[in-house]
């Protein structure tokens, strides 16, 4: 059973016509008294509509014209911003207008591609397990080192030469494996900053982690 609509309570007398004429100045644009009706949702009946939008006319407090069959009703426009709308002034607007389409148009373009970047992101692996990895291989990377230096010093016996190159490979491995999630962490900051609007320093502050 389909739900059952919500009564609307129907406004009369003043509060009737205050709704016709604020909707006529909102909406600045002519409409007929039973798209009125309509367009506030039965509030004012077609009939009352109808009525009210004549007794405005005929107080000169809005406008009428012949449309078709029908009559439609605007609201008056200010003289003095009539006055205003000089053909340099339209072609200013029309410019300013242009601009900010454009300007929406890359404004949407780039909330769709920082969105997509942020659902990648959360199906990345968590910050602090980025961290933690990152930590232990930087932790990694420097006992190689340190254990290469030592070979090298010849603080311990000979090493083969097929086990050295093992080493630096290994340590070459784990290098671009540091720089690679060094590169994930920043990229995924970066991303986050511009989408909070927040520089990175203060997100180390509000977050409590390293950057």
């Amino acid at each position: 059973m389909p739900p059952r609509k919500e009564k609307v309570e129907k406004a009369t007398g003043d509060a009737a016509t205050d709704a016709v004429l604020s909707y006529l100045r909102q909406q600045n644009r002519p409409y007929s008294a039973t798209d009125i009706s309509a367009n506030l949702h039965n509030k004012v009946t077609k009939a009352a509509a109808a009525k009210i939008c004549k007794d405005l006319a005929e107080r000169n407090e809005i406008a009428s014209r012949a449309s078709g069959k029908q009559i439609v009703y605007h609201a008056l426009q200010d003289p003095a911003l009539l006055e205003q709308c000089t053909p340099e002034h339209l072609t200013s607007l029309d410019a300013a207008l242009r601009d900010a389409q454009a300007e929406i148009a890359e404004l949407k373009s780039r909330h769709k591609v920082l969105t997509a970047q942020l659902a990648t992101l959360s199906k990345a692996v968590p910050l602090a397990e980025l961290q933690a990895r990152n930590e232990a291989l930087v932790e990694e990377k420097e006992g190689l080192e340190r254990r290469i230096e030592r070979l090298r010093m010849g603080a311990v016996g000979p090493v083969r030469e097929g086990e050295r190159e093992e080493i630096d490979r290994e340590l070459k491995r784990v290098e671009r494996v540091v720089a690679r999630r060094k590169g994930i962490v920043r990229e995924m900051w970066a991303v986050i900053s511009e989408a909070v609007g927040e520089g990175k320093e203060e997100l180390r502050e509000e977050l409590g982690v390293e950057i």
